[in-house]
């Protein structure tokens, strides 16, 4: 974990170094934290719809679609960065900007995972909308659990499956679907779709572990707290 945190950390850094001016940009013409977070939920909005969209119209091998779709969710992943950049740097933080930022965070993972569900289960792909529900189930978990624990006073931000990696994960995931499945569509060995299934695998797994690990963490801060009482 600690090699991945340093990864994690520099991809952070470089992200940030290539964004910054266009950050500085943004403050110097006045828009706020709280616009560029709207726009990030819009944007997810629009990659739910592309889902949607493929579910009911689109065939079984139109994989195009999940690549927008994969796009889009990254496009929308540098706004949720620049936001908290544009607070920091122009100083135009606020409590209510935080709960505003998180609470949209929760809307664009609810949005998005429903519109990726719903392809999934129209296109009969049935156990993949299942993994699809369950990584759902971990991304609010895990965001859950550390709320919970800092209405209880707790620091609890620790685990893999924080939202910038499942972001990339499912981003990416149906962007190489988009790219690499029309090349792959008779391989019989290796399925187009799973270009995307396999990330959103990886999110149902290892989301879930994250909010079971916070847990057991915020667990042994209590169990630690009770016995210094």
């Amino acid at each position: 974990m600690t090699v991945f945190k340093v990864c994690r950390d520099w991809a952070q850094q470089t992200i940030y170094k290539i964004i910054n001016p266009l950050v500085h940009w943004m403050i110097k013409i006045g828009i706020t934290p709280n616009f560029i977070t709207t726009t990030g939920l819009v944007l997810n909005i629009l990659a739910a719809c592309i889902f949607l969209y493929a579910g009911m119209r689109g065939n079984r091998e139109d994989y195009f679609y999940i690549g927008w779709g994969g796009g889009i969710i990254l496009f929308a992943g540098l706004f949720d960065m620049m936001d908290g950049q544009v607070a920091r740097i122009g100083k135009m933080g606020s409590t209510f900007g935080a709960l505003y930022d998180s609470v949209l965070d929760r809307y664009s993972e609810l949005t998005v995972f429903f519109g990726i569900c719903f392809y999934l289960i129209m296109q009969g792909y049935v156990i993949s909308s299942i993994i699809a529900f369950i990584a759902l189930i971990g991304s609010l978990m895990v965001s859950y659990v550390r709320a919970r624990a800092e209405g209880l006073g707790l620091e609890c931000k620790m685990g893999f499956m924080q939202r910038p990696e499942r972001v990339v994960l499912t981003g990416l995931g149906a962007l190489l679907c988009g790219i690499f499945g029309p090349m792959m569509e008779y391989n019989t060995i290796f399925q187009p779709i799973l270009w995307f299934v396999i990330p959103l695998f990886f999110v149902a797994l290892f989301s879930n572990i994250t909010a079971f690990s916070r847990l057991n963490h915020c667990r042994k801060l209590l169990n630690k707290e009770e016995k210094n009482d």
